[in-house]
């Protein structure tokens, strides 16, 4: 019989979760105890959007999160090059980077 690592974590990835959900924007909130994550997707023209998905996190996990995400980011940019962020001012840019549409 086969003995397992007592430290090694069995994880389960669904077909429904493996698809993924499209978000282009991120709202960060948080509270002494927790922080909520909430992806949306933002379609132009379209005033109203929904939150796809909320992911809520202790301030622990949120900065492991965050130092994840760097050292991903990190490796990312050392195989493909800097990654450019658009200089939108305040808020987010509402005609994702392109021409704004004209009826």
């Amino acid at each position: 019989m086969e003995e397992q690592n007592e430290n090694q974590l069995n994880i389960e990835l669904t077909e429904d979760v493996a698809e993924g959900v499209y978000a282009n924007l991120a709202v960060i909130t948080h509270s002494s105890s927790e922080f909520v994550l909430d992806f949306i997707r933002v379609m132009p023209g379209i005033p109203k959007a929904k939150v796809k998905s909320r992911v809520v996190l202790t301030p622990e996990h949120a900065k492991r999160l965050l130092m994840a995400l760097q050292d991903n980011i990190e490796k990312f940019e050392d195989a493909n090059g800097s990654v450019k962020l658009q200089n939108s001012g305040p808020g987010f840019p509402m005609n994702f980077g392109g021409a704004m549409g004209q009826a």
